[in-house]
């Protein structure tokens, strides 16, 4: 249920907000392989969500483009 939400927040976006929520995701992303690297992440789990996230945001991009 939570990931509805998540994909009808980012369907009211316009294509410039959701380039920059993807910036943003792809950046957490990179964060947290960097603390999972070095062993100072709490919830492996989250890099999971945040690439699901990622790949929703460029769905929904390539929808809009379509």
């Amino acid at each position: 249920m939570k990931a509805t939400k998540f994909v009808n927040e980012l369907r009211e976006m316009s294509a410039d907000e959701l380039n920059a929520k993807l910036k943003e995701l792809k950046e957490e992303l990179f964060n947290l392989r960097f603390q999972h690297a070095i062993n100072q992440l709490d919830n492996p789990q989250r890099i999971v969500e945040v690439k699901k996230n990622i790949a929703r945001v460029m769905t929904i991009l390539s929808e809009k483009n379509a």
